[in-house]
């Protein structure tokens, strides 16, 4: 999953070099919006529904931090800060409301391409019983692009030797900045057989107003933004009072492109009392990179990392660098700092 291109088809050898530098930004993946590898830490970019949805805690607060390809002149960072909490639980019996928001930014390449997103994100919470909960949710947001006109060369400033920045460029764009709703909705569904085994599923439709997204103004090419599905998957499982293991599944797909993630994570009793707990794991993003994932968790915080090693065709020339990315979260309960009696698996 990539940085979506929001420029027109190009020709000539000029446009080639911007067209070359696109596709390299989409070699990694083969979907087209945004993404962490830690899907998991960030619930309201995967799933609308996902906000408040923690029956454990009162409210979360995360942030991740994604550093891919730093071995080129100019990497890809992404950022997201997001946070959610459970409303009106004390008014009713078996279900509440989820409110949360979450800002994203993306800085892609040497064209100064940079994506800001901020989402408002509401969920209901309803309970089914006394061992399942379903949720449903959506989100609304506003996006916006920008990129650097000049930072660009293009074929018509080919003088025989150099690139005249001042020549000029026979591009026609219209705006080096734009901006669009967009929408989300998704589904989540949690069975709580034992006080050992949790289990996790949903999935979820992005951009369901399909708005445009084009520096261009002429209608030349249709620059809508494709439906995006995702679906996932997790559990939690109880081995003994020292481990707990997570596996998670992730898979999305915009326009015939796709991402496929899956692995393991384990946590390990370090304090005795589950206070402190150290995390492991190993995923994969099929055809791209293996992804190993070390962390730990404290006091209501949870520190993990991670590493994007390439193991495609790619390798060849990122010398299998592919990514870096930090996320931490906090979470908690209001009034008496501590959560209420947990449901999912626990120490």
């Amino acid at each position: 999953m990539t940085h979506k291109s929001t420029y027109r088809k190009t020709k000539g050898a000029g446009r080639l070099v911007l067209l070359c530098a696109l596709l390299l930004a989409g070699a990694a993946a083969t979907a087209q919006d945004l993404h962490f590898s830690q899907f998991m830490h960030n619930p309201l970019l995967t799933n609308p529904a996902n906000t408040g949805f923690n029956p454990d805690y009162d409210y979360r607060m995360g942030a991740s931090y994604r550093n891919q390809w730093w071995n080129l002149p100019v990497p890809y960072k992404t950022m997201s800060v997001w946070g959610d909490w459970q409303a009106f639980r004390d008014r009713f019996y078996t279900g509440w409301l989820g409110l949360g928001g979450v800002l994203m930014r993306d800085d892609a390449g040497s064209g100064g391409l940079v994506s800001t997103k901020g989402y408002a994100s509401v969920a209901w919470h309803q309970e089914l019983g006394l061992n399942s909960l379903l949720s449903a949710g959506f989100n609304l947001g506003f996006a916006t692009k920008r990129i650097d006109i000049m930072s660009f060369k293009w074929e018509n400033q080919w003088n025989g030797k150099f690139f005249d920045a001042n020549a000029p460029s026979g591009e026609r764009f219209a705006y080096s900045q734009i901006g669009y709703f967009d929408m989300q909705a998704g589904l989540n569904y949690a069975w709580f057989p034992s006080d050992n085994v949790y289990i996790n599923a949903g999935a979820s439709i992005m951009h369901l107003n399909q708005p445009r997204e084009s520096f261009f103004a002429d209608s030349v090419s249709d620059n809508t933004i494709p439906m995006r599905y995702t679906g996932f998957a997790n559990a939690a499982i109880k081995l003994n009072d020292q481990w707990i293991l997570n596996p998670n599944v992730y898979y999305s797909n915009q326009a015939g492109s796709y991402e496929l993630v899956g692995g393991l994570m384990a946590q390990y009793n370090l304090s005795g009392d589950g206070e402190t707990q150290m995390l492991c794991g190993v995923y994969m993003r099929l055809n791209d990179a293996a992804i190993p994932m070390v962390g730990l968790q404290w006091s209501g915080y949870r520190l993990t990392f991670s590493y994007d090693a390439t193991i495609s065709s790619l390798s060849d020339f990122n010398r299998s660098n592919g990514a870096i990315e930090f996320s931490l979260i906090k979470y908690g309960a209001f009034g008496t700092g501590t959560p209420r009696q947990s449901r999912c698996p626990s120490f």
